[in-house]
């Protein structure tokens, strides 16, 4: 099924066509209108260099001057073998389409709302047959079922015509096309953008990349410098500062030489006001019964680290270089 863009914005068109793979641009006096473009020739020129294929209106009162209007616009630099006009089905749009066809143009009879004006674009040669289905099912009308008849007269009968369902308003739209089986498919940028999303994906996508940088990144990679360090000449409100600045809710104390030689949580000051009261704040560190910290080397993976957190049920691990103190992994770092 061929995709084709359906759409006169500019910003819309140059975005969508970096995908590379749409076959064309299907727009209209009414989408331009809506976009403020009041030069039509010099658009149409200008998005005929933008796209593979480009499908603009030919319109007149009769099928001479729809045919002068396609041979016009030919004139003015469309190339024939990469433009589609689009003409309202009618007797005289039909017998326009067909002077085309044989005159090697290319031509979309659109605006088919029954089976009996698909069955004369089909007869008239048209390259695309376009059946509107949002505009039919807005009336109440079975647009799904008018689609599939048209599909159906196709292969019944081997006409060359391509069944192009349009008026697209949604993603289901796209799947009952796909699921009717039409030729081809014009479809809003906004609806298009919406067709590859899917929760489980995203899902999954995350998952892969989580597993990934689990397995490929350092624990030295991660870390944030290291602010949450402190010696165990300071007091406990110090330390307290220190973790608010860092955002963690631990910090190292080191000794002069920046050995290690404890670990101050937000849990332990939680034990210590219970226990002694706010007067525990202005307690120096170093008199504290301080816990051995759990360490990691910051050469290892962040799966490696994540082993450590599940194994010893700890939220906050010590990352040293050398032995010497680089830094906190938090368990919230591997997410």
């Amino acid at each position: 099924m061929e995709l084709y863009l359906d759409s006169a914005n500019m910003q819309e068109i140059e975005e969508a066509f970096q995908l590379g793979f749409l076959a064309g641009l299907t727009t209209t006096p009414t989408f331009m209108h809506r976009d403020g473009i009041t030069n039509i020739d010099e658009t149409i020129l200008k998005l005929s260099k933008m796209v593979p294929v480009l499908q603009v209106e030919a319109l007149g009162d009769n099928a001479q001057e729809i045919r002068d209007e396609a041979q016009r616009l030919v004139d003015l630099g469309l190339d024939k073998q990469k433009s589609v006009f689009k003409i309202p089905i009618s007797l005289e749009g039909a017998k326009a389409c067909n002077m085309l066809i044989k005159e090697g143009f290319l031509v979309n009879l659109h605006l088919v709302y029954t089976i009996q004006q698909a069955y004369i674009a089909l007869s008239a040669g048209a390259t695309y047959v376009c059946p509107l289905v949002g505009r039919l099912q807005d009336q109440g009308q079975d647009a799904l079922g008018l689609v599939g008849q048209c599909v159906d007269a196709v292969e019944m009968y081997g006409y060359d015509s391509k069944i192009m369902f349009s008026s697209v308003r949604h993603a289901e739209h796209v799947k009952n096309a796909i699921n009717i089986g039409v030729h081809t498919c014009t479809i809003p940028w906004k609806v298009m953008k919406q067709l590859t999303d899917n929760h489980f994906t995203q899902l999954g996508t995350q998952q892969f990349v989580d597993h990934t940088r689990l397995m490929t990144q350092t624990v030295g990679g991660t870390i944030r410098s290291n602010e949450a360090t402190i010696n165990h000449s300071k007091n406990i409100v110090d330390a307290l500062v220190t973790m608010t600045q860092s955002k963690l809710g631990a910090v190292t104390i080191v000794d002069d030489n920046n050995n290690i030689v404890g670990i101050f949580t937000d849990g332990d000051l939680r034990r210590q006001i219970e226990g002694k009261g706010q007067s525990v704040l202005q307690q120096q560190l170093s008199s504290l019964d301080l816990n051995v910290p759990l360490s990691v080397e910051a050469g290892i993976t962040l799966f490696e680290a994540s082993k450590v957190f599940k194994e010893r049920k700890v939220d906050t691990l010590v990352v040293t270089k050398d032995g010497k103190p680089a830094g906190m992994l938090d368990i919230q770092d591997l997410i």
